[in-house]
Parts: structure tokens; C-alpha cells; sequence
């Protein structure tokens, strides 16, 4: 298979210096998102197009293929094409007949060619013969270039011909690491995971940084969700899962603040540790998925008042959305789900939350805070490679596994629903039920407390870490199922 990969836009109006270097990186990046597919991947062009070319021939890995080019900042669109050296008029006839001949006949269609190089003919030229030849020799109802129902498109660039079959839109943006990196504030929901993808469409590498409030269910939840957005659109680039255990703080907060001030002096306090941890790692930038007035910390007066916590810049790429447009979002990227099933986690609820803070109040009430604790959450805070993070939690988390489901048992298969529909569990006379990790722990409660229940996913270790998550929440009635 070959792809013709188009650039995003923006990147062709660059001057010649950075427009080499996004495409340089986007090259690099393709490599690094598909290698594991076809180590032997091709990759060539340094400045208007990318070639992709694979000798792999199965279809369920071309699709994967596919499936994470459409997912990598930095391209528009790309073509599934065949090439041909570029003959006379008679020969491109002869292949877009090849190609096109069993779909024209009775159809009204039309012929679209791009052209690149020195020719003694145009674009124009190539189109009107080739479309009064298909007319006449294959049957074809008309020609129309405004609603076809059949395009012969072909792309002749130099001494070669592309005839395109299929054409797959991209994400657009910048490549992934041409562009700054920047550290985001993930609570796991609608708006945080919405706000990294838009960091990440745009070519902005996006660490992730999550501040637990006291729950393990929530870091897991969160863990999960962080990496499902970099592995389906930051792949091409190693970043960082941090967790800062923030029950301390909330705890300080909660004693020593006055009811209306708590909201505001917590986000300045995640701010604040989350600068600490952008200077450590030279990142440039912070995100949050704020959006104007969504809640009380959220007005113009608060925000500016949160911000001054902090010398970083504070991206807030939400900033003017509304809420549905935030949820249609997250269900477009695959995000909703998880966000939907995320396990609440004590926050700081104020009766009467202030929406105009007044940074003379803000510093008085700060003042009795005792800013040790914060450091020592700073100093107990974990940084996790990202594509290791899952592998990392399971690896002492120790709880009974059988290899072999009995009559009575249930396997619940817990993998995302993508991987279930393209290899189901087929478990003769067990009875099988999918519930994805992401609605597990909110679910599992309304499940028979009488019947045992195995828990099952491709590796093991995200079974054994939900295990190990219900039976400390005193659910006695699961093991996991690791078939031989």
C-alpha cells in the first residue's frame, strides 16, 4: 500500500527553514506511530507531500495503519494511491480504466486531476480526454462536475502517475514535538481531556499532571484516561503521568481557609505545584479545561486572581466553549466515557463559593496555610513514563488468578469496546459479559453479590489493578481469568 500524506495548511505558508523542519519532524513521527506495525515502513519527501509505503498486505493492519495516521498532528488528509511511471495520454486512459472501469457504468462521474512539475500539457488537458474516452468506452450515464457519483481523481507529479482510490482526513494541526511542550492539569473529566487533545491537535506535546484529592479509584481512572489520548494521538512522543498526592493540602485547606475562599485557594495551590513541577522539567506552559463561569472559580474576576498564583503561562483552550460543545467533543475523541464513569473524588465544596476574590482577601486567608505541606506533596509527587504507566501500577499489585473459567463463573471482559468488537471472548458454556475498565468500579456494585466473576483483558494488568481496586473496596467475589 501507498499513501500520499497532505500537509496541514498552515505548515506550506511557513518560511523554507521551519516549513522543512515540521515536515522533517511530521516524517519522523509517522515512523515512530506505525514501526511497530512494519518496522520496514517507508518514509520519504521533505517538503509539499509525505510517502508512506508498506509491504504489509494484511487487512486488519493497513486499517490500523490507517486508523493512527488519522489520529497524528500535523497532516490534513492523506490518499491511498497506485503509482505508475507516467506514460502518454493513452496509457493513463488505460489505468484509470483499470481502476475505474467497473464503477461507471450507468453513473454520472467526473475526473479531477492535480499536477506538479513541467508538462506540455495541463491538468485541464488530461481531464477532458480521459473523461470523454471513459464516457464513450465504459458505459457511463454522463459527466458532472458538480455532484459526480464516481471521481476519477489521479495526481501526476513529474515523471510519475497516482491513481487515488480513497482519500482519509487527518486531525490537521503541527507535528507533535515541532512545536513547545506544555503540562496538563488532568482531573479526568469532560473539560481536562478535551483541553489536552486540543493542546495535542495543535502539535503542543501535553504531559499530564493529576493532583489526587484521596481516592486510588481516581488516579487509576485518571492514569487510564491519559493514557488512552496519547496512545491514540500522541504516541510519536515519549511524555510524563504525574500524580501529586493532594489530600494533605485539601486537608489544610478545609481547616485553616474560610468556606467561600476554598475553591479559589486551591486552584492557586495546584498552580503553584504544578509550576514548580513545569520549571523542573523545563516545560513552557500550563493547561487547565477551564471554561468562563462553568463554576464559581471560573469568572473573570477569580481566574485572574488564580492566575497571579503563577509567573507560567496559562493555557485555557476551553476558555470560550460551551459545555455541550465540550461533551460532543469528548464522545467524538472517545473521552466521554471515561469522563461519564470517573469516580468522585472529595473536592472542596463551598455554601456560598465567592466569585469575586479579592487578592488582599485571597493573601490573608493564604497566610495561615502552612506551605510545608504543599512541599511535601511536591517531594511525594510520582513522574511515570506514560506509555509505562499502566505496566508500572501492576506490577506488585498481587491477587488470585485462575487460567481455566468454570460452569457458574462469569468473565467480565473489561477491554475497551473497539478491542472486544474486533476479537470477542468466546468462552463455550461460561457465560461472558464486556464492561469496559472505565465503567468497572461504578458498576460492579449493581452486579449479583452471589455469583463469582473473573476479570479478563489482553495483558493481565489492567485486570489485576481493578481486582486489586474492588477487593480493597471489600468486593470479595472477583479474581482474574489469565488463560494459558
Amino acid at each position: 500500500m501507498k499513501l500520499i500524506v497532505k500537509v496541514f495548511p498552515e505548515i506550506t505558508i511557513k518560511s523554507r527553514p521551519v516549513r522543512k523542519h515540521f515536515i522533517r519532524q511530521l516524517a519522523k513521527n509517522i515512523r515512530t506511530v506505525l514501526r511497530d506495525l512494519d518496522p520496514q515502513l517507508q518514509v520519504s519527501g521533505v517538503w509539499d507531500n509525505l510517502e508512506v509505503e508498506t509491504a504489509i498486505s494484511e487487512p486488519k493492519v493497513l486499517q490500523e495503519m490507517i486508523e493512527r495516521l488519522r489520529c497524528t498532528p500535523g497532516l490534513i488528509h492523506f490518499l491511498e494511491v497506485h503509482e505508475y511511471p507516467l506514460g502518454d495520454f493513452d496509457d493513463v486512459l488505460d489505468k484509470c480504466k483499470t481502476h475505474f472501469a467497473g464503477q461507471l457504468p450507468g453513473k454520472v462521474f467526473a475526473v479531477r486531476c492535480k499536477r506538479g512539475g513541467k508538462h506540455s500539457f495541463t491538468s485541464m488537458d488530461i481531464e477532458r480526454y480521459v473523461g470523454s474516452q471513459l464516457r464513450q468506452q465504459c458505459g457511463a450515464a454522463g459527466i458532472d462536475l458538480k455532484k459526480p457519483e464516481v471521481e476519477v481523481r489521479m495526481e501526476i507529479r513529474d515523471q510519475r502517475l497516482f491513481i487515488v482510490h480513497r482519500q482519509h482526513n487527518g486531525l490537521g494541526g503541527y507535528p507533535l514535538g515541532s512545536l513547545e511542550q506544555t503540562l496538563v492539569l488532568m482531573s479526568g473529566g469532560f473539560d481536562s481531556t478535551v483541553a489536552a487533545y486540543q493542546m495535542m491537535r495543535r502539535g503542543l506535546v501535553a504531559h499530564f499532571c493529576f493532583f489526587n484529592l484521596g481516592g486510588r479509584a481516581h488516579e487509576l481512572g485518571v492514569m487510564e484516561v491519559a493514557h488512552y489520548l496519547w496512545q491514540k494521538f500522541g504516541r510519536s512522543q515519549r511524555v510524563l503521568f504525574i500524580s501529586v498526592p493532594f489530600e494533605e493540602v485539601l486537608a489544610e485547606i478545609l481547616g485553616k481557609v474560610d468556606n467561600s475562599q476554598m475553591g479559589v485557594i486551591l486552584k492557586r495551590m495546584m498552580l503553584r505545584a504544578s509550576t514548580r513541577m513545569a520549571e523542573r522539567l523545563q516545560i513552557d506552559a500550563l493547561v487547565t479545561g477551564e471554561a468562563i463561569s462553568q463554576v464559581s472559580s471560573q469568572t473573570l474576576p477569580n481566574l485572574s486572581v488564580i492566575d497571579s498564583a503563577t509567573d507560567k503561562l496559562v493555557l485555557r483552550p476551553l476558555i470560550a466553549s460551551h459545555k455541550q460543545d465540550i461533551i460532543d467533543t469528548a464522545y467524538a475523541i472517545g473521552t466521554a466515557e471515561f469522563a461519564k464513569h470517573m469516580p468522585e473524588y472529595c473536592g472542596v465544596i463551598s455554601v456560598n463559593p465567592t466569585t469575586k476574590a479579592k487578592p488582599e482577601r485571597i493573601a490573608y486567608e493564604e497566610s495561615h496555610f502552612d506551605m510545608a505541606i504543599l512541599e511535601r506533596a511536591l517531594e511525594r509527587a510520582t513522574l511515570l513514563p506514560i506509555d509505562k504507566v499502566i505496566d508500572e501500577l501492576g506490577k506488585d499489585v498481587q491477587v488470585e488468578e485462575v487460567d481455566e473459567a468454570l460452569a457458574g463463573h462469569v468473565v467480565i471482559d473489561i477491554r475497551h469496546p473497539d478491542a472486544v468488537d474486533d476479537e470477542p471472548l468466546e468462552l463455550p458454556g461460561i457465560e461472558v459479559q464486556a464492561l469496559p475498565f472505565y465503567a468497572l468500579n461504578s458498576k460492579f456494585k449493581e452486579l449479583d453479590e452471589t455469583r463469582q466473576y473473573l476479570l479478563y483483558c489482553d495483558k493481565g494488568v489492567m485486570s489485576r489493578l481493578h481486582a486489586h481496586h474492588l477487593l480493597s473496596e471489600g468486593h470479595a467475589n472477583v479474581r482474574v481469568y489469565r488463560p494459558t
